[in-house]
């Protein structure tokens, strides 16, 4: 049984771009089913949304000879370029249609500063621009985060292990997210995960 009191579910990422838009990740769409069964389950609902502006330095359009996944290196180390996504006022960036968005009593928006990417739903990719949700999450006594979306391999990823670093009980509930799965990513995030001490459940072992 959850403690509701002392628990969260955070979306990650469940927004056109990466449903059926601009940078879509293949299966998405079937895991939002799951994703608006576990909403129902949870008091405390927080969504995350990328929210880019069109210049923004992961776009592999604002580097001139560069192609999707390509990478960079920043002042905060190695960056993956992206195809335009999530751009600011677009449709892109909305949340997809079928999700149950309602019960959200917190949204994190990231990826907005130009010069920074943004995967976890905690701090920016620098590793110093915090997005305030550890403090929220501190003040309303919530002690563990359960954590579904897009992509499993990089944004909830990130989000689960600065979970874990931040303090808090982090759970990802693996067939409520959908990996890229580029170069080896997938395998990479579950093994850190693993290693950081992010636990690994299923839906129907929530519910038990």
């Amino acid at each position: 049984m959850l403690n509701q009191a002392h628990t969260a579910l955070l979306v990650v990422d469940i927004q056109n771009g990466f449903v059926d838009g601009n940078l879509a990740v293949s299966g998405s769409a079937k895991i939002i089913p799951v994703v608006n069964q576990l909403i129902a389950q949870f008091d405390n609902v927080i969504l995350t949304q990328d929210y880019h502006p069109a210049d923004h330095v992961s776009f592999y359009q604002n580097h001139t000879g560069k192609q999707p996944f390509d990478t960079i290196e920043l002042d905060y180390g190695m960056q993956v370029l992206w195809n335009r996504h999530c751009v600011q006022g677009t449709v892109d960036a909305l949340f997809h249609s079928d999700l149950q968005a309602s019960k959200a009593q917190l949204i994190i928006r990231k990826g907005y500063h130009r010069d920074i990417d943004s995967y976890s739903a905690f701090m920016e990719a620098d590793r110093r621009t915090m997005t305030g949700l550890a403090g929220y999450l501190n003040e309303r006594g919530i002690s563990h985060v359960y954590v579904v979306g897009i992509a499993t391999d990089f944004c909830v990823a990130w989000t689960a292990i600065d979970a874990v670093n931040l303090g808090f009980d982090c759970t990802v509930i693996t067939d409520a997210t959908a990996p890229i799965d580029v170069n080896g990513s997938l395998d990479k995030a579950m093994s850190d995960m693993t290693k950081a001490g992010v636990k690994l459940m299923t839906y129907k072992e929530i519910l038990v």
